[in-house]
This record gives structure tokens, sequence and C-alpha cells, in this order.
């Protein structure tokens, strides 16, 4: 097909634009060959004729199907070229919020100026292992595809990052070194991933700054190669730089800084350790404030200063080396403010003493003198003589900055040398990827010599990138084995060989170097004769004669010649470099080692100006070494260059393009001429021109019949799918040049796809048209026969009803007349009636008006008086009030004035008399002495005083009886004067009660008066109160009511808060448990590790000698082992190899073992919490505890009793074996010890007296025991036999409506009674018989039982024979007290109560005594075997008691009873590895699941341990347990990834676990048991310890399965639930570019639904065959569910192509399909369903309709389960597949963000996939009897003997 023929009406097109670049218009009329314009109409509605080239006639370009926009790969787009580009990147970047995309094998990163949340581990995650197409464009991407193509490959890989500055290149070369440090880890425990990326804000502080379009601009050039060893993992890093940009020390543009360092060491001056540096803010010093910008928004320089130290320091780079490092940096800027002034015109001076100058030689350690003279001098050297040359103020500035630079650059240097050694390890490096960090192609509007090495660097990496298109375009073709035709393409090796070539441009410059005349006119000139006439690239500016032109591959860049010599040569004064290498500070030295003279290419310098001459001779050497130059900055670059481009040439690249969408750093805004600008530079714009030279559409048969499909008739399609696609190209395309087909794809060139795409969509509107036209006509069809049918009925029904409308009218106007005349009458007379009635009550409504108004006004003004009267009285009481406080207040100061005057007084003395105790201080001798005087006077004026004492005794007895004299006299005046003074108050009293007596009758007929008045007042007031009464009963009721109501809405509430504090508390519990459950396993991977290491450390000292603890002597050396403190183990477990472990590493181990600590430490924090909230629920048991204990009280005072009795046999037992022991030891004769010695005789003796007492002891035990369990079922049988009565009580009393009902009840009670009678006397008789018959035949079988408990006895051991005694003592003795409580039960009430007190103190002092006779025992073995030695010398034929017990008995005759076995199984402590060897280690999960019972290991192992418990071996109990979770640990290592092993040993762990807690004898875990399972429990240990580290094992175990289901789940989910298309036909296959996706089409390698739905099913039935516990499935199925929702929903967000609203459908198929597998199941309720619903909703919102504020309502409320930025993003991705579908718009997307902006959840993107939920083991107790469990011989365990 002709292109021309695409030219129709409504065909869009790109044409030119000034502002835009591109705008989009469409044809109003179709083009035809010859015409000279187009006619277009614009977007906004403006119509254009676009004239036509006529020498050309090219035609605009075409514009993609919408469908192809925003595509992810640019190659996929049909019409490649500039306008579609730019239109592409333009709606993903601004509209769908995407920063890449592909370009064929180039990554377009484009600037957002915001912080994104894709880059976190989460996502990092979620690329790693996936293909680069399958996953949306990121730079994670690339990372990935070059880390994949490393280890498949093992080729080297370089990813070359390039943009010019501020278009992200650094963050983007950092990501991608993160995604390596994240991905492969370090291969050994130095962190190296960390080392690696901290070299990252080391290099941006010294080599990073501010310009006016980046604030953190890569001032040089970089190359990282991050080594990796032969598994992958990173092993160190290697940093090469490029041409630092040494002229911004010294120099800043406006609103740019200097490099990042300076200013952070100017924020942090305040600091204690930088107070010597002598720095302040950066406006003071003149390298860093020329920009006048120091500061950048949102950067803390002081905390950026910090993060840059702890870098240097983990680099290893210490404090002394960081404070030298910053004591270098302070002095370059001490440097720069050196002033330099003129002396004359040829000379300059420093002043003296200069204050920056003196702290630039104190930080360096260099003298003033020297460094002032040679800044402000130079050596010259001529053949013969030296001279000291003095230099301008203008040369002296210049040589100082030179020196600033030269140091800086020496100090970036050394930085990157040692960071490079810090990086460097001693691992031999298996292969690199390359990180090329480097500058973009630079125009300015003044280039120097810096533009030109950038833009020369990018000439190099264009035309390498050119070549590596062009081979793999070239090996693509070759592939599919298409026509190779060769495709033109721009080659820049002209350019190139401009440059670098012989006579090129760095070939002149270096000659003009090395000139003693050069200057850069002459070079200029140089340039213009050699290459303005044979070079096509280089051409000369018109106005000007300084400069010259070069035609890059981006663009033609002017180049100012001015500096390229100085730059070039990069000069400093060879004598201010020796000044400096005579420092006295070691740093500075070191960074001059290998300093190279520093002279001019020519060794000397012109002869002008003034000069000072010397009378020195000339050295020889040094006049050799002035003619040994060193190289220039252009040779140095070209050679680091060529480098640079030989280690490119030897990986494999890959490419990412950064661009910068404008200049304004604003967030998501793109302006396309900046854009296209870099598109052209960075070469994206020559992939695409490459790419659709050739056939840039490529399409595999498959995916092209699939999406083709409708344009094929039905025979058209064949078997072979490559024949039908041809045969269909044929008849679609005539023209074969426009295709051709490959091996597996077919090639298009460009625009075929849109054509095709066209053909697709007519077909497809084709079809819609015809089916609407057929609906549409039978819409209509059934609308006008309902109408007709309609519209006959409504005639119908009018007619009729308009003949009977007539009929009653003429009816109506017949009456009417009549009714009109008595009407009228009526109305006339009424009238008048109504008038007269009016007027009447128009005068009494105005007389009653006049009246109101009367009462009106006097009821107001008595109101307003007694208004005016309160107010006034409240407004006096407010004035005294406020007087009150005033006056109050105001003595209040002046108290408080007169207290802080009196206070300054009292001070001023309180400091006076401090004073005068200070001044009189030296007194203190004075004081003394007169003190000594003071004494000595005192003693004479005792005496005196004596005689004074005398005296006055005398005169106070004399005084004493005067006084009681006058008091008496006194008396008698005081009673006379009373007297007198009574009677007058009696005369005043008789006027006054005259008077009251007058007022109180005036008072009485007042109040007559008010009490009349008063009781009227109160009948008024008691009526108006029964009013009120009625009214408030009314209120009241209504209160009530209202009261209610609350009262039941509080109700409600409390309901409804204390669910919801439920639901909390039960979410902090499964947070808690969660949190327990991965600090476990967090443990559990550090115990794991631990052992690695310690089997590394093992098997690295084999040679070392000395005992080595292998895993067999280790297992069976944990007898003493216990799980109380699981650390304990580790160190003694690191204590017994300490030997063999001398070579590892010591930080490490404390590392490991302190972090160990912690984790156990909050391990046992949690353990306590759960045990503290489970402990509540048992709190009410605890009491009832309580009250039996306290109940007992007088019970354990006779228990003590008992228990002393106890003891003092216990004593007496210890005292006769002490005897015993003095018999055999005190007589040492050769036959003492012999059988019939005395010695021999007492230890019989002994021996026969304990065991009599312990049978004693035993028969009462267990008679008493007995006689409790016979009560414990008569009293259960009791409760059961009555409950039947009860019930039918209550029943009958509920049940009384009428006679009837009562009848029947009682009836049916009767009838009840009587079945209950009639069973009650059955059993009774029948129990009479069955004990007559029991007396008879225990009558027969007497005799036969004696000897059968003769015979067994004597077979038995002798430690079981006391016990079979026992036994059958114990059976009979139980049947006659059971016979006896029968029979007379009140007479046996006391005998059971004294039963009850001693049963418990009983039972444990037989356990002591069963330890004690135990141990008596052994040592009676050790005296046996004594004895025996003793008496070897005897005859043959002699032998021992002990051996006439041990010798087995068969009596004749004697027939054996069949053993009762008691479910336990014994085995010999020697047999215990082979035990485990064989249950555990060695077994087959497949056969035991599948032929024996589910659990039958779990079931030996605890029965094993139930006869450890039973013979009361503690040793035997712990051995096995250890030996049992180290065994399972062991197998979970060794087999960690079979599913079947995994879920057999959590089955059976369970099962253990279930087992121990049944068995506990804990009331809580025996209610389900039966009698006999109560029996078999422990009786001997507490496990409950061992149940917690068994039940830390099994959650173990079950994280294991999880992460097993998920390694086996994972490869299948983004295929089976995203990909395949489980609904065929739904979704075609949109085109695709380069990167080419997974095939939705099911091939034979690929997974569908089927696939998980069938491994799922096959999941499931394997737990169900190992026996798992239901509520456990449920778990690891609802675990399972969430794993496919949470990866689906990732891939989701994470695929654009996978937004569309056919998916939406195919994922909601999906999801129905597993939820049908949930029901088939039958696991709907285990909380599966639920987890799928944030999958289900991101799957709604993909078919929702999403155009209006209602539509957005609607998604508000539907989306609960996604956050907002998954909404959003899932918006942002949304893509048509169809012409038919519609974008979403940007304004709903703000729209939505607007409505959930209050939501208040976590804005990650993606959903944690290694999210556990925490796992619960509910007890589920066994029905199973132990007794009866039989032991497979396929188990190779004959060794164990049922018990």
């Amino acid at each position: 097909m002709a292109a021309s023929e695409l030219y129709t009406k409504c065909a869009r097109v790109w044409i030119p634009d000034a502002e835009e670049v591109w705008k989009s218009a469409e044809l109003t009329k179709d083009y035809k060959n010859g015409d000279a314009s187009l006619q277009l109409m614009l977007e906004d509605g403006t119509s254009l004729e676009h004239k036509l080239d006529p020498k050309t006639k090219n035609l605009p370009y075409l514009r993609n199907p919408d469908i192809l926009v925003g595509e992810n790969d640019l190659t996929a787009l049909s019409y490649l070229h500039e306008p579609a580009v730019l239109h592409n990147l333009k709606v993903r970047f601004v509209d769908s919020k995407l920063i890449y995309t592909y370009c064929g094998i180039v990554l377009v990163a484009i600037n957002p100026y915001e912080t994104l949340p894709i880059y976190g581990s989460d996502i990092i995650n979620a690329y790693s292992g996936q293909n680069m197409g399958d996953m949306d464009p990121h730079i994670f991407a690339v990372a990935e595809e070059a880390y994949k193509q490393m280890a498949r490959d093992e080729r080297n890989q370089s990813i070359i990052v390039s943009g010019e500055s501020g278009a992200g290149k650094t963050v983007s070369a950092k990501y991608a070194m993160r995604y390596f440090a994240t991905v492969s880890g370090s291969a050994s425990e130095a962190n190296v991933e960390e080392k690696v990326l901290a070299s990252n804000p080391i290099m941006e502080a010294i080599g990073n700054a501010k310009t006016t379009r980046n604030d953190n601009s890569s001032r040089f050039g970089k190359y990282i190669e991050i080594g990796f060893d032969n598994r992958f993992r990173i092993i160190g890093a290697n940093m090469r730089t490029y041409l630092l940009e040494k002229s911004r020390v010294v120099f800043q543009a406006d609103e740019e800084r200097n490099y990042h360092i300076f200013y952070q060491l100017c924020a942090s001056s305040h600091l204690p350790e930088f107070k010597t540096l002598k720095l302040s803010s950066a406006n003071d010093f003149l390298y860093t404030r020329q920009g006048r910008s120091p500061v950048i928004d949102g950067v803390d320089d002081t905390k950026e200063l910090c993060t840059t130290r702890n870098a240097f320091t983990l680099l290893g780079i210490n404090e002394s080396y960081q404070m030298g490092l910053f004591q270098v940096l302070a002095a370059i800027l001490h440097l720069g403010n050196v002033d330099i002034k003129d002396r004359d015109s040829d000379s300059s001076v420093i002043a003296p003493n200069n204050r920056h100058l003196t702290a630039f030689c104190e930080l360096v350690g260099v003298t003033y003198q020297d460094m002032s003279q040679w800044l402000c001098h130079r050596k010259l050297k001529t053949a013969t003589e030296t001279y000291i040359k003095p230099l301008p103020r203008l040369q002296a500035t210049n040589a100082r900055d030179a020196l600033s630079k030269h140091i800086y650059a020496k100090l970036f240097n050394w930085i990157v040398e040692h960071v490079n050694k810090a990086l460097i390890t001693n691992v031999t490096q298996h292969s690199f990827i390359g990180v090329l960090d480097i500058y973009g192609f630079e125009t300015f509007e003044i280039n120097s010599f810096e533009q030109f090495c950038i833009n020369y660097a990018n000439e190099k990496l264009q035309q390498q990138f050119n070549m590596h298109v062009f081979k793999l375009e070239q090996e693509e073709y070759m592939k599919e084995q298409i026509p190779w035709t060769l495709i033109d393409f721009y080659d820049n090796q002209p350019c190139i060989n401009l440059i670098e070539a012989k006579m090129g441009i760095l070939d002149l410059l270096d000659e003009e170097c090395k000139m003693p005349k050069g200057s850069d006119d002459s070079w200029a000139q140089k340039l213009y004769n050699t290459h303005l006439k044979t070079c096509s690239l280089f051409e000369k500016p018109r106005m000007s004669n300084r400069a010259f032109i070069i035609q890059h591959f981006a663009d033609k860049v002017e180049y100012q010649c001015e500096g390229f010599l100085e730059k070039n040569k990069d000069t400093v004064n060879e004598e201010q470099i020796n000044v400096l290498k005579a420092s006295k500070f070691d740093l500075l030295v070191e960074l001059f080692q290998d300093e190279e003279k520093a002279t001019s290419p020519t060794g000397q310098a012109p002869g002008t100006g003034g000069r000072t001459r010397l009378s020195v001779k000339p050295d020889k050497s040094r006049q050799k070494s002035s003619k040994e130059h060193k190289k220039t900055v252009g040779c140095q670059f070209r050679n680091s260059l060529q480098m640079l481009m030989e280690t490119l040439n030897a990986t494999t690249p890959h490419y990412v393009r950064c661009i910068k969408p404008n200049d304004f750093k604003m967030a998501f805004s793109f302006d396309p001429k900046r854009a296209v600008q870099q598109l052209r530079a960075c070469g994206v714009l020559e992939t695409i021109r490459i790419s659709a030279a050739g056939f840039p559409s490529r399409w595999t048969y498959q995916e092209f019949f699939s999406r083709y499909r409708v344009l094929m008739k039905q025979k058209d399609v064949l078997p072979d799918k490559k024949l039908t696609c041809r045969n269909v190209m044929e008849k679609l395309v005539q023209d074969q040049d426009k295709y051709q087909f490959g091996k597996t794809k077919i090639f298009f060139r460009a625009g075929q796809v849109a054509y095709l795409e066209k053909l697709r969509a007519d077909k497809l509107r084709a079809a819609c048209i015809r089916i609407q036209k057929t609906i549409r006509c039978w819409l209509a069809r059934k609308k006008y026969l309902r109408k007709r049918s309609a519209a006959i009925t409504i005639q119908r029904f009018t007619r009729g009803y308009q003949a009977r409308c007539l009929a009653k009218f003429m009816r109506r106007t017949q009456a009417a007349t009549v009714i009109q005349k008595y009407q009228r009458m009526y109305m006339e007379k009424k009238r008048y009636r109504q008038k007269q009635a009016a007027a009447l009550a128009m005068q009494t409504i105005l007389r009653a008006y006049m009246a109101r108004q009367k009462y009106q006004a006097l009821l107001r003004e008595h109101k307003m008086v007694i208004i005016q009267k309160r107010v006034r009285g409240w407004l006096a009481r407010c004035w005294y009030k406020r007087c009150l406080v005033s006056i109050v207040y105001l003595q209040c100061c002046i108290r408080r004035m007169r207290a802080r005057r009196e206070l300054k007084k009292l001070k001023i003395e309180a400091r006076s008399v401090e004073h005068f105790k200070k001044l009189n201080k030296g007194m203190e001798n004075k004081i003394m002495q007169l003190q000594r005087r003071i004494d000595e006077q005192s003693k004479d004026n005792r005496s005196v005083n004596e005689k004074l004492v005398s005296l006055e005794n005398s005169y106070t007895a004399e005084s004493e009886r005067m006084r009681g004299e006058l008091s008496r006299l006194r008396g008698v005046e005081e009673e006379a004067r009373n007297k007198s003074n009574q009677v007058s108050s009696l005369l005043e009293e008789l006027e006054r009660l005259r008077k009251e007596l007058s007022a109180t009758q005036q008072e009485k007929k007042t109040i007559e008066d008010w009490a009349q008045t008063y009781r009227d007042e109160m009948e008024k007031m008691v009526s108006e109160l029964k009013d009120q009464n009625g009214s408030l009963k009314k209120d009241k009721d209504d209160l009530n009511r209202l009261i209610q109501e609350q009262s039941q809405q509080m109700t409600e509430k409390m309901a409804r808060a204390i669910a919801q504090e439920t639901q909390q508390l039960e979410t902090d519990l499964n947070e808690e448990r969660s949190r327990y459950q991965n600090l476990l396993t967090e443990h559990l991977r550090l115990e794991e590790k631990y052992d690695d290491l310690k089997e590394e450390m093992v098997s690295s000292n084999v040679s070392k000698p000395g005992h080595r603890r292998t895993d067999s002597t280790h297992s069976s050396n944990e007898s003493e082992y216990t799980y109380n403190s699981e650390y304990a183990e580790l160190e003694e477990g690191s204590r017994a190899t300490e030997d063999v472990t001398r070579g590892m590493d010591t930080s490490l181990t404390l590392k490991l073992q302190k972090r160990l600590t912690e984790l156990e430490q909050e391990k046992q924090s949690l353990r306590n919490e759960l045990e503290n909230k489970e402990e509540q629920f048992q709190r009410a048991r605890a009491r009832d505890d309580a009250e039996f204990k306290k109940a007992r009280g007088a019970e354990l005072e006779y228990e003590s009793l008992k228990r002393q009795e106890l003891e003092s046999e216990n004593k007496k037992l210890k005292h006769n074996l002490v005897e015993m022991r003095q018999s055999l030891l005190g007589d040492a004769a050769t036959g003492a010890g012999a059988p019939g010695s005395p010695a021999y005789k007492v230890l019989l003796e002994q021996l026969n007296s304990a065991c009599e007492e312990l049978d004693v002891r035993k028969e009462e035990v267990l008679i008493l025991r007995s006689q409790l369990v016979s009560q414990k079922e008569a009293m259960h049988h009791k409760e059961t036999m009555t409950e039947p009565s009860v019930y039918a009580e209550d029943v009958s009393k509920l049940k009384d409506a009428d006679e009837l009902k009562q009848a029947c009840i009682g009836l049916k009670d009767t009838n009840r009674l009587l079945e209950h009678q009639l069973q009650t006397e059955r059993r009774a008789y029948n129990n009479e018989v069955e004990a007559l018959r029991g007396e008879l035949q225990n009558a027969k079988e007497e005799n036969n039982r004696q000897q059968q408990l003769l015979a067994q006895n004597l077979q038995l051991p002798p430690e079981a024979r006391i016990e079979a005694s026992l036994q059958h003592e114990i059976t009979r003795l139980t049947n006659e007290n059971l016979e006896l409580l029968a029979e007379d039960p009140t007479a046996s009430q006391e005998a059971r109560v004294i039963i009850l007190r001693r049963m418990v103190d009983l039972m444990e002092q037989l356990e002591k005594q069963d330890r004690t006779i135990r141990k008596l025992k052994k040592q009676l073995k050790v005296y046996s075997k004594r004895i025996g030695e003793m008496g070897a010398g005897q005859t043959e034929g002699q032998t021992s008691p002990g051996q006439m017990v041990d010798e087995p008995i068969h009596p004749v005759n004697i027939p054996r009873r069949e053993k009762d076995f008691q479910g336990m199984l014994e085995y010999k402590k020697e047999d215990e590895l082979k035990l485990v060897k064989n249950l555990i280690l060695e077994l087959k999960p497949r056969g035991v699941a599948v032929n024996l019972i589910p659990g039958l290991p779990a079931y030996i192992l605890f029965m094993c341990l139930r006869h450890a418990d039973y013979v009361n071996d503690d040793q035997k109990v712990r051995t096995l347990l250890t030996s049992t979770i180290n065994s399972i640990k062991k197998i979970l290592k060794k087999r960690g990834d079979d599913f079947e092993t995994v879920s057999f040993w959590l089955a059976n762990t369970c099962r253990f676990l279930h087992c121990l807690k049944q068995y506990s004898g804990d009331e809580a875990f025996m209610k389900h048991n039966t009698q006999r399972q109560n029996e078999h429990c422990l009786s001997n240990f507490d496990l409950a310890e061992y149940r917690q580290v068994i039940s830390d094992l099994a959650i173990q175990i079950y994280q294991q399965l999880i992460k097993c289901m998920e390694n086996i789940l994972q490869p299948m989910i983004v295929s089976g639930m995203l990909e395949h298309e489980t609904i065929q036909g739904v979704s075609g296959v949109k085109p695709t570019g380069l990167r080419k996706r997974t095939s939705s089409i099911a091939d034979e390698g690929t997974y569908t639904l089927d696939s998980i739905l069938r491994q799922l099913s096959a999941f499931h039935s394997t737990m169900c065959q190992h026996g798992t516990d239901p509520e456990l499935i449920k778990q690891v199925v609802k675990q399972q569910f969430y794993i496919i929702g949470a990866v689906t929903l990732n891939n989701l967000l994470l695929r654009k192509d996978m937004c569309s609203w056919s998916k939406g459908m195919q994922i909601r198929y999906n999801v129905s399909q597993q939820e049908e597998w949930l029901r088939d199941k039958g696991l709907m309720t285990c909380g599966a369903k639920e987890t799928l619903e944030p999958l289900i909703q991101a799957a709604q919102l993909l078919q929702v309709k999403k155009k209006t504020d209602e539509d957005a309502e609607a998604i508000c409320s539907m989306c609960q389960a996604l956050t907002t930025a998954q909404i959003v993003k899932v918006l942002n991705l949304y893509t048509p597949v169809n012409e038919f579908e519609e974008r979403v718009s940007v304004a709903f997307i703000r729209t939505i963000q607007t409505r959930l902006r209050d939501r208040c959840e976590s804005p990650q993107l993606l959903m944690d996939t290694k999210m556990i939920y925490p796992v619960t083991f509910p007890f589920s107790p066994s029905s199973l009897a132990l007794e009866t469990i039989q032991i497979p011989s396929s188990l190779n365990l004959g060794f164990l003997t049922r018990v």
C-alpha cells in the first residue's frame, strides 16, 4: 500500500510549530497526488492550509493511533519519527506521571523534579528476577538485565548514564548501584555493598556543586566498576574519574555554588573540633560567595557533613585523616582570601601579617615568609643563570588561584584513591558491572576548553552507541534470516578525526603549548589554516578571529579560543609546590609525593619586566629534568577516554539517557523545545531513525494471529499458524516489500502496523454497525407494535368515556337549572345574615382589643418596675463587689510593698551581720581571752548569787503570804459590787419586757392580716402547682421514655465499643504474635548462619590436632541441654568449638552473639506478654484453687504429721544402710562378705524390711487412689442420671399454655420416668447377676490367679515384681471397696474424707520413697558385685540369692493371661540414635502418609517419652526431646525445599505438641479425653517449657512451608493470573516493541490458571494425607491466596499493558475460579477470599466507568481495600486496547485524589509479598488410644518393646 493512500479525510498528521515544535492537525479533505497543499484543521478548530515543498513534495508525518500512544517502548509505535517520540514521552510524563520509557535498547529517564515512591525495597524485589520486557520501564529493569546477562553469559556489563546537567544522571547511577547492592548482597561480612553506596555521599560532597540547571550537578565524570565473585555477589568496586572542573574552585557564576564540601565545613564551623580551622560563614570567603547563592533550599549542610563523615568512617578513613582533609580544604578557603596588592605596575606584594595567609600557613604547616614570597614572585631559568621575577597583581592572583585548583585536584585524586583502596578486597573478581556517569553534550553562550572535552567524549560515546545499535539490528535480521540491506546511518568518525587525529585540534593544541611564545591567537590561526578548507565540519565565525565552530552529531558549537592553552597546560608555580612539599603537615606532603615539575612546557619564560639576578650556577640535573614535559590535560583526557572506550567495547552496554524536561526545575512540566534538543543530542532519535530505516515493527506469528484473527475468514485459518499469517498478509498487503517473513516473526515497514490496525478497526466498526443495525431494528419493531396496541386500546376507552361524559352533562344541566333557582334565594338570605353577624363581631372584637391593649400596657409597666428594681439592685451589688475587690487588692499591694521594704531591711541587716563576721574573723583569739576572763568573773558571781538566792527565798515566802491575804479581800469586794449591779440589771429587764409586750401585740395584728393574705395566695399557688404537677408528670413520662431510648442506645453503643475493643485486642494479639514469630524467624536464621560458619570453620581446620566435636557427638552429648534459655546452648556450643574456630572473625562472632542475645531477650519478653494475657483467662480457676487450698488447711496439718512419720522412716532406712556399710567395711577378712556371713545376713535383712515397707506404702496409696477414682465415677454417673429429669421438669414448667399441652407433657414425663426406672431396675438386676457370676468365677479361679501371679512375678525383673504384686493386690482391694461402697454409702463417707485428706501427700511421699529405694537398690547392686568378687574363690556350683531371683521359672500347667498394654514403648538408651535415625532422618514421608495412620511418628515418639516419664528418668526424657528437635531441624535444613517433607513434619510436630498437651494432666486439655486416656497422662515431669520450644519449632516449620509453597507458586502466578487469556478472544495483543513480553497464549511451557488450581489441590491433598489439623490447613490456604493476590496486584501496578478493561474481566474470572475452588474444598470461612479483596477491587476499577463525579464517588466507596497511591497508579496506567475504549482524563484523576485526601493510610505502593500471617496451633485432641497403635515392620523399629 502506498504511503499517500493513508492521507485521507480525518487522518491526523504532525506539522512543525515554532512554540510546541510539533502540532497535531486533522485532514479535512483527501490528498491526491499532485496537490500542492493540504487542508487541515488544528485541535482548537482553526482551519489551516499547509503548503508542501514543491521540490521534495514531502508529506507531513502521520500520527499514530490513539491505542499506541503512551506505549512503554517507542519502537512499538507504528510511525517512528520525531513528533511521535516527543508526543509519546509527553503523554507518559505529564498525563501518566511515568518518567521511564524504553526506546529500543535505550532507557529514556525524564527528571520529575519530585521525589517519587518507586525506588523502595518492595520495588526492587518486584523487579528482581523479571525479564526486562515483562515489567514497566525502570532503572531497576536495566540493572536487572545487566545483572542477569552477567550471570547468564558470563560477560562483563556496562550501564552508560548520560545527559546534560540537571537531567538526573547521578541519581540514576546511584539507584542502579543500590539495586546491585540489594539484590546481590556481599560475599563476605565486610558489608561491601554498604561501602559501595557510602562512596556516593563522599563523591557528591567533593565533586558536585549547585549550578543554574541543577542543585546537585556532578562536575566530573566517573566510571565505577562493581566487582562480583563466581557466585555473583559483590566483592568490591573501583572508581575512575574524568575531567574534574577545577575552575569552579576559584570562580562561580551567578546563582551557582562551589563544591558542597566547602559549604558543609562553613556551616559546621561552630563545632568544637572545627575551631582550629578558623572558619566562619560562607559569605566571608571569596571562593564561596561569588555565586551569591550559598544556601540550597531544603538542604542542611550541617547534616550533610555528618553524612559525609560517616561515609568516610565506613570506608576506613579514620578521624585523624578526616580532620587532615578538612584542614586542607579550610586552607584553600583562606588562600582565596589572601589580598594581593600592587607595589608598582610590574610587581605586587602581600601585606605583612595577613590574617588569612597566616591561617593558611598554620593549617598547611609552611612558613609565612616563603609563601608570601612565592605568591608574588616566580623563578626563571636560563641556560646559565636563574632569576627571580616579581609578578604583577593580576598574574599573582592567577598564580594563587592556580595553586588552589592544584591543591584541590590533588586532594580529590587522593580521596578517590583511598575510596578505591577501601572498596578493593582480596577475593578474586569473576566479573564486573560498570556504571558510567558522565556529562552529556553541552552548548552555552560561551564555550571553552571544558565544553570541548565534554563534547569530544560524547562524540566517542555516540559512535560506540551507533555501532552497537547497528550491530543489534544486524544480529536480529540474521537470526530471523531476513535479507540484510545496508542501512545508512550517521557516522561521526570525521568529527572524531577532526579532534583527535594527527594534525587535529588536540594535536595542534599540544604543539602550540610547546612553543615558547605560543598563544591562543596563534593556535586559532593554525586551526584556520589547517582545517578551514579541508574539513566541512570545521567553520570560522564571521565576526571573530579567536573562535571556531565544530559540527557535532547533535548541533553546531562555537568555541572561544581564549584560555585553551592555559587550561591545557594546567601549570602551577614550581616554587610554591616546593614550599608545600617542605610542609610539616604529613597529609599535604603525601598529596604531593608523585608531583612532577609544574613548569611551562618550554621550561623558560619571556624575559620582559624587571627582575632580580641571582649568582647561582645552574644545576645540570635540574636542567635535564626541565626538558621532561608532563602530559597536557588534553592528552591525558584523550588517553583516559581511549581506555574507557576499550573497557566499554569489551562489555555489553546498556544505555540510560536522562532528559531534563524544563529549565525551571518545575515538577512534571514538559518543555518540548528543551526535550527535543536533548533527544537529538543523546542519540534517541538516531536509534529511531536506524530502526525506521528497516523493518521497525516485528510480531511473532502467534501474536499476529491473535491480534488480526478478525481479518481472516474461517477458510483462511489453517493448522499451521505461520502459513495462515503468510496467506493473510499476501491478501491484505499487495506490496511484498512492506513486510518480510522471518523464522519466528513477521517484519513490517514503518506504517504497516498502522494500516493493519486501520483495517482491523474498520472491520470491527463494520461488525459493530451491523450488530447495532439489527438490534435497533428489532427494538424499533418491538416498540412500534407496543405503541400500536396501546393506541387502539386508548381510542376504545376514550370514545366510551366521551359518550358517558355527554350523557352525564345533559343530566347535570337540567339539574343545575333547578338547583340554581333555590341556590340564589338561599345565597341572598345568607348574605344578609352574614353582614349582620359581621358587624356585631367587629364591634365585639374592637372593644375587646382596646381593653386588652390597656391591660397589656399596665402589665408592662408593672413588670418594668420590677425589672428596674432587680437590675438596680444587681448593679449596686456589682459595684460593691468591685469596690471590695479593689480595696482588698489595694491592701494587698500596700502590704506587699511594706513586706518588701521589711524584707529589704532584713536583707541589709543580714548582709551587715555577714560583713561584721568577716571583719571580726581575726578577733577570735581576743574573744577567747575575754571568755577566760568571763569564766573567772562568773565563778565570783556564783558565790554572790548563792547569797542572793537565800535572801530571795525568805523574801518570797513573806510575799506569798501577803498576796494571799490581798486576794481574799479583793474577792469580798467583788461580790458586793456584783450584787449591786444585779439589782440595776433587773430593773432594766423589766422595762424592756414591757416594751416588747406592746410591740408583740402590734405584730400579732399585723401577722393576722398577713396570714389572711398569705392564705389566699397559697390557695392560688396550690392550684397553679397542681397544673404544674400535671405538666411535670407528662414531662416525666417523656423523659422516662427518652431515658429508656438513650439507655438502649447506650447499651448498643457499649456493645459496639466492646466489640471494637475486643477486635482491637485481637489485632494487638495478632501483631504481638506476628512480631514474636518474626523475631523467632530471625533468631533461627542467625542460628543457622552460626551453624554454617561453625561447619565452615571446622572443615577449614580439619588438619589441626585435638578432639573435634562432630554432629553425632554433639547430638549424643546433649543430655544436659535445657530449653530454658536457647542462648545458653549457643554459648556452650561456642565454648566447645573454641579450639576449632580460632580462625573465625572475632568481631563477627561477637556481633552474632550480641544479636542473638537481643533476639532472645525480645523473644522472652514477648513470651512473657503472651503468658500474661493467657493468665487473664485463668484467673477464675486460680480463685477456685485458692479456695480449695483454704479448705484443705486442716487436711494439710494431718498430712504434715504423716510426712514427718515417713521422713523418720526414711531416716531409719538410711541408718540401716549406714550400719550395713559399716558391717561390710569393718571386716576385711577374705570370707567376710561371702553368702552366709554376718554382713551378708544384715544386708538381706535390711533389704527385706525395706521391700516390705515399700509394699505396705504402695498398697495403701494405690487403694486410696482406686477409691478416689470410683468415687468420682459414681458422682459423675449420678449427675448424668439426674439431668434428663431436670430437663423434663423445666420443659413442663415452660409449656403450660393450656390443659391439652399440660396433659401431653405430663404423659411424656411419666413415660420418661417409667423408662428411666425400668432401665435402672434392669441395670441393677444385671449388676446383681454379674456380681454373682463374678463371685462364682472368682471362687473357681482363685488358685489359678495365685499361680499366675507367682509365675509372672518370677519371670519379671526384680524392679517390676513388686509393682506387679501391688497391682494385683490393688485390683482385689479396689473391688472390695467398691462393693462396700455400693452396699453402704453412708458408712463409707468418713472413710472417703480420710482418703481425700491423705491422698495427695501419700502420693508425693511415695514418689520420694521410690527414688530412695532406687538409690538403695543401685548401691545394693554395687555391694552385691563386691561380694561376688570376694566369693569368687568358692565352688562354682554355689549361687547367690540374686542369681536365684534372676533365673526364670516356668511352672507346668499354669495358663498365661494376655498382657494389658499401657500405651508405652520401651527402648534402651543406646538405641536412641537408632530410633531418631529410623523414625526421623531416614523416613520417607510418602510411604508413611499413604500406608499408615497420620501422625504415626509423633505417636511413637510420645509413647517412648511416656515410658521415660513412667520410669522417672529425667535424663532420658531430656535427651529424647533434644534429639527429636535437633533431628527435625536437621531434616528440614537438608530437605527444606521439598513440600511433602516439610508438610509431613509440620503435621507430626503439631500432633506431638497436641499429645504433650492432651496427656499433660492439665484439666484444660483433659476435657475430651476418655478415662483410659486420662490414665496415660504424664505423672513425673512437667514439660510446659518443652511445649513452648516445640511450638517455636512448629512455627519455624510453618514458615518454611510457606516459603516452599511461595517458591513453587511464584513462577505460576503472573503467567496464570495475568498473562494467560482464560477467556479467549476477550483481549487482543497490542503491538510490542523491541522488549518483547511473555506471550499470553498458552504454549506448552507457560502456566495457566488451571496450573495454579492443580498445584493448590496438590498442596491441599498432601496436607490432608499427612493429617494436618483443619485449622492449620485454613491458615496455610489463607497465606497461599494472600501471596497470589499480592504478587498479581504488584505486577498489575507495574505493568501498563495489563491495565485495561478486558484484563479486568480476565482477573475477575480467575478470582471467581479460585473462589469456586475454595467452595469445593469447604474453605470459604478461612479468610482466603478476603485476602483477594484488593485484587478484586483493582479489577473492578479497570472495568467501571471513569468520567463523572458520580463515578469518582462510586470508585472511592468501592475501593476500600486499595490505598490512594494504588488507585491513582491504576488510573494512570489504564490503557485502552481497542479504539472504542477511552483514556482516563487527568482531571478525573485529580478528582479522585481530592476525594481520597483525608484517608489515613500507608503511602506504600506495592503489597508486601513477604508478609506471613501469624500462625496459631489450636489444641486438637486425638481420639486414638495409644495402646491400640501397632508399629509396622517397615519402620525398622524392632528394638522398641510395647509396655
